[in-house]
């Protein structure tokens, strides 16, 4: 393999050759191109010498001259000049050489042009009735077609060719800039030459210093960067090693004692457990109540309880996310009855703690996945601007919808928070006002449990404070499992 790869050209050669090849395919091209054009423009201005004897021509036939006479009398611009004249059905009226009166010409190009068009030419076809070439020119009038033909001689053909100079300036440039790029490219091989024997060394672990000498130049420069950052890295690889297997034990430490507090402390149990005291009190408080309303408040009781039972699984799979999150039963959601539903208990908050509850989803929006987990995403949320926000309204809007996953916002009026602590709310057991936070009962578990069942839910989720005060909450949800 070895072998091989001495064998092949060096690189800067191997680009000289792409770049030789690329230039020279280059001017090729344009110059075939310039050719063709000064050839065709040449060619129409022999054209319009022909059509203005054509036009004299016509105008003499016009006015009864006979074809024959009307040629003696108007010089052409050439000597040699064949003239001649057809009806529209394409006969032959007169020609200089009468070999050919007798065939129909409407097959012929520059005849079928003037037809089309009012005039026509051919730089070059080969007369079957005089046996030589000829460039022809043809221009219609109202009952013929005149056609002037000069021979194709050598010096209409010089008359036609394209300028040589001009060939010979363009190969002449081709060349320099052929013989520069080659020492350019050659001053470009050298560098990247010294990079590969680097890259050789590098990969078989081998020392660098000292370092290679490189040109001064800018790839110079940012080769001799590129081998002192791999120097330095070689000296310092050992202690990054470990401290990172130092702050990797750290961290999954940390993370086994958090995981082991959430299974003990569970933020979620307040919210079940407070609206069946609220309900049972209410019965209490009312033992005249009608059977229906007390059957009514039972009922409710019973929800809560089960959902209570399903918060305190939900709670215990939350913790063990990061390693079975696919056990988590998944159906179909419709988020505006989990609104509807946080809309209803906050109704049965103290007055000091019942925020209203703005909800715009234009339809109803569906997804796939836990219901517990989705309420407690709400409800969290719900609960944490109605604890800590101080504001009067909760406000809970769509914002974009795609087959896949849908982004809502959930935001609030009230004081919002620090920018300090914005980068913490989603930590567990992270509190802004920890004194304030205890005597309500917080444990720091609401936000981090609302990031949480967002990751379940294939989303992310952002917070920042609104301009007009209070937060706000921005996160998708994906719509599929």
């Amino acid at each position: 393999m070895a072998t091989a790869s001495k064998s092949r050209f060096p690189y800067h050669r191997r680009l000289f050759l792409v770049l030789l090849g690329f230039s020279w395919t280059l001017v090729a091209s344009f110059l075939v191109f310039q050719y063709g054009r000064e050839k065709h423009f040449k060619a129409e201005r022999l054209d319009a010498r022909l059509q203005l004897f054509n036009l004299r021509l016509l105008d003499a036939l016009k006015e009864g001259i006979p074809a024959a006479e009307a040629v003696r009398l108007h010089s052409g611009p050439f000597g040699d000049l064949r003239v001649t004249v057809i009806g529209r059905g394409g006969t032959v009226v007169f020609d200089t050489s009468a070999d050919s009166l007798l065939e129909n010409h409407l097959d012929r190009p520059e005849v079928a042009q003037a037809l089309s068009r009012g005039t026509g030419y051919t730089i070059r076809r080969h007369s079957k009735s005089t046996d030589r070439s000829y460039f022809y020119s043809a221009m219609r009038g109202e009952r013929c077609i005149v056609r002037s033909a000069v021979p194709y001689t050598l010096p209409l053909r010089e008359l036609l060719a394209a300028d040589r100079e001009f060939l010979w300036f363009m190969l002449g440039v081709t060349l320099l800039m052929s013989v520069a790029g080659y020492f350019v490219t050659r001053r470009l091989g050298q560098n990247i030459t010294r990079l590969k024997a680097f890259a050789e060394r590098a990969e078989r672990g081998e020392p660098i210093d000292p370092i290679p000498h490189f040109p001064h130049d800018e790839l110079g420069a940012i080769s001799g960067h590129i081998v002192r950052l791999y120097a330095a890295l070689q000296r310092t690889t050992a202690d990054r090693d470990r401290e990172h297997a130092l702050a990797l034990h750290e961290q999954e430490e940390k993370i086994r004692i958090k995981k082991q507090l959430t299974n003990n402390i569970n933020h979620e149990l307040k919210t079940p457990v407070a609206a069946i005291r609220g309900y049972l009190e209410t019965l209490a408080a009312n033992p005249s109540l009608d059977d229906a309303r007390r059957m009514e408040f039972l009922e409710k009781s019973r929800e809560q309880a089960e959902r209570l039972a399903r918060l305190l699984s939900d709670v215990a799979t939350i913790t063990r996310m990061d390693e079975a999150g696919g056990e988590i039963r998944r159906e179909r959601v419709v988020l505006n009855d989990i609104v509807a539903e946080i809309a209803a208990e906050m109704e049965l908050r103290p007055a000091g703690q019942r925020l209203r509850v703005n909800c715009d989803f234009p339809h109803p929006v569906a997804v796939v996945g836990s219901p517990s987990l989705l309420g407690s995403l709400l409800r969290n949320l719900a609960d944490n601007a109605a604890a800590y926000s101080g504001g009067r309204d909760i406000f809970i809007r769509l914002l974009s919808e795609t087959a896949d996953s849908c982004t809502i916002l959930f935001a609030d009026n009230g004081i919002g928070v620090d920018e300090e602590h914005l980068l913490h709310l989603f930590e567990r057991f992270y509190r802004v006002d920890k004194g304030r936070s205890r005597k309500l009962g917080g444990t720091g578990l609401g936000l981090a449990i609302v990031r949480n069942a967002v990751a379940v839910h294939g989303g992310a989720i952002t917070v920042r404070n609104r301009e007009r005060g209070g937060l706000e909450f921005v996160f998708t949800l994906r719509k599929h499992a």
